[in-house]
């Protein structure tokens, strides 16, 4: 294996999951990092997790790792595209990308207004996350476990942090938006 990489890759799929809650609206105006174009911030950080995948499956140095990696990224890659277009029919309605004059502008709540865009951004979520019925690339015989085969212990622990993370944060955004 390549140890810099293993070791890396685990460090890479979390920070992106954490990154995301900086521009989350805890409150009315209260978000570690009120960013004019907060709901930008948060495609563009949430896609660098896919790299923390990519370096897993690589830096095992394991011909199923790398095959599972590809599968995983090719999914959350063609699940973005729809997330994206979601969350462009908020930011029209709401006519800014930050996430607390999106919270601020929903005299009505947008989920009322868009009910195909919360069905879009909700099935992509999930697949972009992984859960059930999107996780079959993770649990198909023929790749074994998926890309964190070679992993045990802590950095095992910490793709499944990553997973649980990107689900409250998902979570969060979701709530934000709709």
């Amino acid at each position: 294996a390549d140890k810099l990489i293993h070791l890396l890759a685990p460090i890479m799929a979390i920070a992106p999951a954490i990154m995301v809650f900086a521009v989350i609206p805890f409150q009315n105006g209260a978000a570690l990092a009120n960013l004019n174009i907060g709901i930008l911030y948060i495609v563009a950080v949430s896609s660098i997790s896919t790299v923390g995948m990519v370096m897993a499956g690589w830096g095992s140095n394991n011909k199923y790792a790398l095959v599972s990696a590809m599968r995983v990224i090719a999914q959350v890659v063609s699940y973005e595209i729809p997330l994206a277009l979601a969350i462009i029919g908020v930011v029209l309605f709401a006519g800014t990308l930050s996430m607390n004059g999106i919270v601020q502008a929903q005299n009505i709540p947008y989920i009322l207004l868009q009910p195909l865009g919360f069905l879009i951004y909700f099935l992509g979520s999930m697949a972009e996350i992984n859960r059930t019925p999107f996780d079959l690339l993770e649990a198909e015989g023929e790749i074994v476990a998926g890309y964190n085969i070679e992993y045990s212990g802590f950095k095992f622990a910490l793709f499944y942090l990553t997973e649980y993370t990107e689900a409250i944060a998902v979570s969060t955004i979701i709530t934000t938006l709709y």
